[in-house]
């Protein structure tokens, strides 16, 4: 699992959750029983940078005994009660953490080397990942600007045509454009990236 723990308001584990191969049922369970509150994991990312192990004892000592109970039972039918935690941070300093779970009860000094090379890798890729998809895209004229407002408001070519006076070919020829431009590859990804980077409200 890769978390992305630069936001302090998320109230569930899937709002800080960039991927993971957990079960979606034991993630919705999660969720919904709302673990995250009380989370013994998430208070030590919060407080360390150092690598830690999750296992049965680690969950057992809390004040929250039935809250524990309930993340033990859920985790031990899911065979995840035993997890590693590698916190990481990307170049600009956000803050993210890597698990490793199953049913291994101690991992060995190297392989726990290993897997926080791994870890700090793979948090430095998704940023990069995430900054190419946050840069700002080649400036768009006015008028592509304008179409990609109209398209978000939901309107047709032809509609947008006779909004701005213009013809559908040429309403057309400025989203294909400002497509281009954003480095997409439909109107509707165009859109959504010009939402994500602030070209358009």
């Amino acid at each position: 699992m890769v978390l992305d723990l630069s936001s302090e308001l998320a109230s569930e584990l899937s709002q800080y959750t960039v991927i993971t191969s957990w079960p979606a049922e034991l993630l919705q369970r999660y969720d919904e029983e709302g673990m995250l509150q009380n989370s013994r994991v998430m208070a030590q990312l919060k407080k360390s940078t150092i690598p830690f192990s999750v296992s049965m004892d680690f969950l057992v000592n809390g004040e929250e005994h039935i809250a524990n109970k309930t993340v033990i039972g859920l985790f031990e039918r899911f065979e995840m009660v035993n997890s590693v935690w590698f916190p990481v941070h990307d170049v600009t300093m956000r803050r993210g953490a890597i698990s490793f779970s199953g049913n291994k009860a101690v991992l060995p000094t190297t392989r726990l080397a290993e897997l926080l090379y791994i870890s700090c890798h793979v948090f430095a890729r998704l940023s990069e990942i995430r900054r190419l998809d946050l840069r700002v895209p080649e400036t768009l004229s006015e008028r592509e600007i304008d179409c990609l407002n109209w398209t978000a408001a939901g309107k047709t070519s032809a509609e947008i045509a006779e909004i701005m006076m213009l013809s559908e070919h040429t309403i057309n020829h400025y989203l294909n454009r400002a497509t281009k431009k954003l480095d997409t590859v439909n109107r509707t990804q165009a859109v959504a990236k010009a939402l994500r980077v602030g070209l358009i409200k």
